[in-house]
C-alpha cells in the first residue's frame, strides 16, 4: 500500500516535470516492540522505493525503538542497515555518538565515505599536549624561513 502511494505521487510529480531523484519519501517507520517485522518490512520498502521509482527517503529513526529500552542501541543498529537498503537520510538527534559512529561505519563500508576522510577523522587518535598535527611546520611557529 505505501509503495503504492509513493509510486503515485512520483508519477503525479512527473507530470509537472519533478523527476524522481528530486522526491524524498518517509516510508513511515514502525514501533519493532508493537510490530515484530517492522525493521523488515521498512528496510524492504526502502529497497523498493530505490531500485524500482528511484527516490531518496528519509524516516524518524527514533520510531524503531518507540517503548523499548536502550533505544540509541537499537538505533545504532537501525540506522546502518537502513542505510544498507537505501535509505539516504534520517531524522535523528546527531549528539548521540553511537548512532553517529554506526552512520559513519556504515557511510564507509557502502562507499558513502569517500577515501574513509570522514571516518578517520571521527576516529584518528587525539594528539598529546604540545605535539605537533602530522604535517604541520615545526620549531617555525607558522613564520617563515630566515634566508641565509
Amino acid at each position: 500500500m505505501r509503495f503504492a502511494v509513493a509510486k503515485k505521487i512520483v508519477e503525479r510529480a512527473a507530470d509537472f516535470g519533478i523527476p524522481a531523484h528530486d522526491i524524498v519519501v518517509d516510508p513511515l517507520v514502525m514501533p519493532i516492540g508493537a510490530m515484530a517485522t517492522a525493521g523488515l518490512q521498512v528496510f524492504e520498502l526502502v529497497r523498493k522505493l530505490r531500485l524500482e521509482l528511484g527516490v531518496n527517503t528519509t524516516c524518524g529513526a527514533s520510531n524503531i525503538s518507540f517503548g523499548l529500552p536502550n533505544r540509541n542501541g537499537v538505533n545504532a543498529a537501525f540506522l546502518p542497515m537502513a542505510i544498507a537498503s537505501g535509505m539516504t537520510s534520517a531524522i535523528m538527534n546527531p549528539m548521540h555518538p553511537i548512532e553517529m559512529d554506526a552512520i559513519r561505519a556504515a557511510n564507509l563500508l557502502t562507499n558513502n565515505d569517500a577515501h574513509g576522510s570522514a571516518w578517520i577523522k571521527a576516529n584518528k587518535a587525539p594528539l598529546a599536549e604540545g605535539d605537533a598535527p602530522e604535517g604541520a611546520r615545526g620549531g617555525r611557529g607558522g613564520r617563515r624561513r630566515r634566508r641565509a
